[in-house]
């Protein structure tokens, strides 16, 4: 079905572009060729290595200090009401705001970029783990303290396990946010990647090349979806009950 889907839309877009001729708007052979001729040159692989980079770089940090920052908030009442109102006051800032203020303060450089693109996630990862260690269930903690569990254990087998809905669901919002924001830091204060490559065609109006960055880059992230994250969300949660 999915497949049947795709080969409706790849129909519709052939058609659309043959009925309509613009360069505005290209048919699915013309970005095929384009697609061929960059990835040939070494330019689209170049510049989507470049991308997937910072989209890990950032989606690590965000992710890992979100979810630190969001259970200890969970845990703390008095914590959490201190830190409410900065938290709800990142949550609003525009990520273009973050990402020019990172640029000016820090300049155009790699640390900069994947800074702000992590700083744009943190809020929402901190929201999603904190809700999660509000819902824990106190008697696993109560028979991880009589059997005498040390810190690594507890982790491991009591709150790991419980929060991996929360952190399954920060992840996939995660990386759909962050190759977004991914894009826009380089249009705006790198000289590669697949945002850069955009910018880039855009002023030379290459609609085609446009849609073979895009195209490539968002197959990568579905690939990801299916092969990687899938997988690893049926292996952890193996343990859990089925419905009957």
């Amino acid at each position: 079905m999915v497949v049947l889907s795709f080969a409706v839309l790849l129909v519709a877009w052939h058609v659309g572009a043959t009925l309509w001729p613009s360069r505005s708007f290209p048919a699915p052979l013309s970005v095929l060729q384009t697609f061929i001729s960059e990835t040939a040159s070494g330019d689209l692989p170049y510049n989507l290595a470049i991308t997937l980079w910072r989209v890990a770089a950032a989606f690590f940090l965000a992710m890992t200090i979100g979810s630190v920052i969001g259970v200890l908030l969970g845990n703390h009442a008095r914590a959490d009401q201190f830190f409410n109102p900065w938290l709800i006051l990142f949550l609003n800032i525009p990520a273009l705001v973050i990402i020019v203020l990172a640029y000016i303060w820090f300049g155009l450089n790699e640390a900069a970029a994947i800074g702000a693109v992590a700083v744009n996630k943190i809020p929402n990862v901190v929201v999603t783990m904190r809700e999660g260690t509000r819902a824990l269930d106190p008697r696993y903690a109560e028979m991880a303290k009589v059997y005498r569990l040390g810190a690594f254990d507890r982790l491991r087998h009591v709150l790991l396990p419980q929060l991996q809905p929360y952190i399954a669901a920060s992840s996939r919002s995660g990386v759909a946010l962050i190759w977004k924001i991914v894009l826009v830091v380089e249009l705006l204060g790198r000289s590669n990647g697949v945002g850069f490559q955009i910018n880039l065609f855009f002023q030379l109006f290459d609609v085609a090349a446009i849609l073979a960055y895009t195209l490539a880059f968002v197959a990568v992230m579905l690939f990801i979806e299916l092969v990687v994250v899938q997988p690893l969300e049926q292996t952890s949660t193996r343990w859990r009950r089925r419905a009957a």
